[in-house]
């Protein structure tokens, strides 16, 4: 039974019914139907009649398989959840069923027949154009490309994203953490495999031994290879699960840079992934980047490194991958190039004389980068104990700060114009300076003092101590208790920036000029988004800097998020994937990306939906301006 209500609310959220007018969508609502397909069950079948209607997924999850026209292999081409939908390629085209559809889990779909489908394309020009928009993309970047070679070999960079990696997971090879050493390697050699997996007698793993362990704790130290495998097996700590993408697990690979990733499913193990794999299916792996980062021994040798990150963004674009997915692993590249940096640095100079914290902001801090931006960094060491190691610290950090920044020239990223860097004196200091920065821009709240204090509000530790930058942090919020007038000050001040609308919801775009005809998507299309996020997350203290998690954790602490916060996201997602896309589209064309957008050149499905986004944030800005009324002038 469908509750009329409930699947309204549904269809105003997902595209492309969120486009259309209430009186079309209560017309589609009216005409929906229900179907409940458990779990295996193949809904569509490949070369079988075509789809009598689009099914629109409210719970489970399909996977969208093919055949190749040699060898008759089926390989995964997409998945679809909540909210996705599927059948309308094979609908319109009334031949055969080019795909297989199953479900993937008991998977619930509302239905809508082939009449109401034909009915929204003569009607609604917004319905009609996401679906011309998707089926161009759908034959250009599937069908063609995949009948030309192998489908094996084709879809791998999409798979990347889409695939669980219980799907790509290698069945386990174990051995007891009491064999010897000598068995162990002979397992592996018997089975071609870089490493086994050592197990307890519960057949829980407790290690893992790779080539390298067998090289470097073995070979290397003269070990016996009698001795119990135990004794060399590193520590398995960092597992995924099962129904985790691909993308996530090479996010967590790079992060704690391991080359094997045990797979669990319902707390046994189910199968281990190697770089090796993920190569395989991607082509060509953002491990192997990182990789050759961390092995770099000089400034010199990054800088050819530095210049792939851009050939990644294009990647993760082809394949239509969301902003924040291609900012999360650009962000998590871009870590581990700046801490090389860092760590060529502090050896040349020789160790520092105190602990130390290595902080970044803006969209860094915000894990938001994408193209090489401006630097904003800092520096927070230990208070010295005495003068002498007062003014020791000061001259070695000085000297490491303005090598680092030098670093990150030579690589690619330019100095901040605003001179936010740790090679200015003012951003290198001991955490009590810090501190006393931080009280001064509360308690005397002149707007360049709080915009020093939001800004830095986005820092986070990158390398070193990271405990410094965590108090420092902690300090930041509580001085903001209680400061309902510093709050009022922050609300006007962030409000000054509104987004790119007109009274009759019309594009405010630049008169005259260079950028005529243009609107500024950075200033005009994210700011207000990033500073009234930002604005919420000090209200509640919420400690977490990427726009998309602090939204998250918004959404059951403050009342404003909790309404807004799907919109939030989206608009979020959308905003951003512009603004990458256009930049990405100067660069390829030899020109400095910048952030001015010519709304005439955008669909009318973008225009739409850019609107929309807009709309959102001048509904926050009201509810902030309403919150502080008494306060702001």
């Amino acid at each position: 039974m469908i509750i009329y209500e409930e699947v309204l609310a549904f269809l105003k959220k997902i595209p492309p019914f969120q486009f259309l007018d209430d009186p079309t969508l209560e017309m589609v609502v009216g005409n929906l139907s229900m179907d409940f397909y458990p779990r295996d069950t193949v809904i569509l079948k490949q070369y079988g009649p075509p789809s009598d209607s689009v099914r629109i997924i409210k719970k489970g999850s399909v996977k969208v398989l093919m055949a190749s026209e040699v060898g008759g292999e089926e390989v995964v081409i997409e998945y679809k959840g909540e909210g996705d939908t599927f059948g309308f390629l094979s609908l319109i085209g009334k031949d055969k069923q080019r795909t297989t559809v199953v479900a993937m889990d008991d998977t619930l779909c509302y239905v809508l027949n082939r009449e109401g489908v034909y009915k929204l394309l003569e009607t609604s020009p917004a319905f009609t154009e996401y679906y011309m928009s998707y089926l161009s993309r759908y034959v250009d970047r599937t069908y063609q490309e995949m009948y030309n070679k192998s489908v094996a070999y084709t879809s791998g960079d999409r798979l990347l994203f889409a695939t669980p990696v219980e799907e790509v997971a290698v069945p386990p090879i174990t051995v007891s953490e009491r064999a010897s050493i000598q068995e162990a390697a002979r397992v592996m050699v018997a089975n071609k495999i870089s490493s086994v997996i050592a197990v307890n007698e519960g057949g829980l793993p407790v290690g893992i031994v790779t080539d390298r362990d067998l090289r470097e704790k073995v070979v290397a130290r003269g070990r016996h290879p009698q001795e119990p495998v135990k004794n060399i097996t590193s520590p398995s700590l960092i597992r995924v699960d099962a129904r985790e993408s691909c993308f996530d697990t090479i996010l967590k690979m790079i992060k704690y840079n391991i080359h094997h990733m045990l797979v669990i499913k319902e707390g046994t193990l189910l199968g281990i992934l190697t770089n090796h794999d993920l190569m395989l299916l991607q082509g060509t792996s953002p491990l192997s980047l990182v990789h050759d980062i961390i092995n770099q021994q000089t400034i010199e040798g990054l800088v050819p490194l530095s210049k792939k990150i851009n050939n990644i963004v294009g990647l993760l674009l082809k394949e239509e991958a969301k902003a924040s997915s291609i900012t999360r692993i650009i962000t998590e590249i871009t870590d581990r190039l700046v801490v090389r940096i860092i760590e060529i640095s502090e050896r040349e100079l020789g160790s520092p004389p105190l602990p130390y914290c290595w902080i970044v902001f803006g969209s860094e801090g915000r894990k938001e980068q994408t193209f090489k931006t401006d630097q904003d960094n800092g520096l927070i060491y230990l208070a010295p104990p005495s003068p002498e190691q007062e003014a020791e610290a000061r001259d070695y950090f000085a000297k490491l700060a303005a090598r680092v920044t030098n670093g990150l020239i030579r690589v690619g990223f330019p100095p901040c114009p605003a001179n936010y860097m740790a090679s200015n004196l003012e951003w290198c200091q001991p955490a009590s300076v810090w501190r006393r920065y931080f009280k001064q821009w509360v308690d005397e709240p002149i707007p360049d003092n709080l915009l020093k204090f939001i800004v830095f509000f986005d820092m986070r530790p990158l390398f070193g101590k990271f405990s410094l930058a965590e108090d420092l942090r902690n300090y930041q919020i509580s001085l903001m208790d209680g400061r309902q007038v510093v709050f009022g000050h922050i609300a006007n001040l962030i409000l000054r920036i509104t987004p790119p609308l007109g009274f009759f919801k019309t594009f405010v775009v630049e008169k005259s000029g260079e950028h005529k005809d243009k609107f500024d998507l950075k200033v005009k299309g994210i700011s207000p988004l990033l500073d009234a996020v930002r604005f919420f997350s000090l209200e509640k203290g919420i400690k977490e800097t990427p726009t998309l998690d602090r939204i998250k954790a918004l959404a059951a602490r403050h009342s404003i998020v909790q309404s807004y916060a799907e919109e939030l996201e989206q608009a979020f997602e959308f905003v951003m994937l512009l603004r990458i896309q256009h930049q990405y589209e100067q660069i390829t064309e030899g020109k400095p990306p910048d952030n001015f957008i010519n709304p005439d050149q955008l669909s009318n499905l973008e225009k739409k939906t850019i609107k929309e986004a807009f709309n959102l944030m001048v509904k926050i800005q009201s509810s902030i301006s309403e919150r502080y009324k008494a306060l702001i002038r």
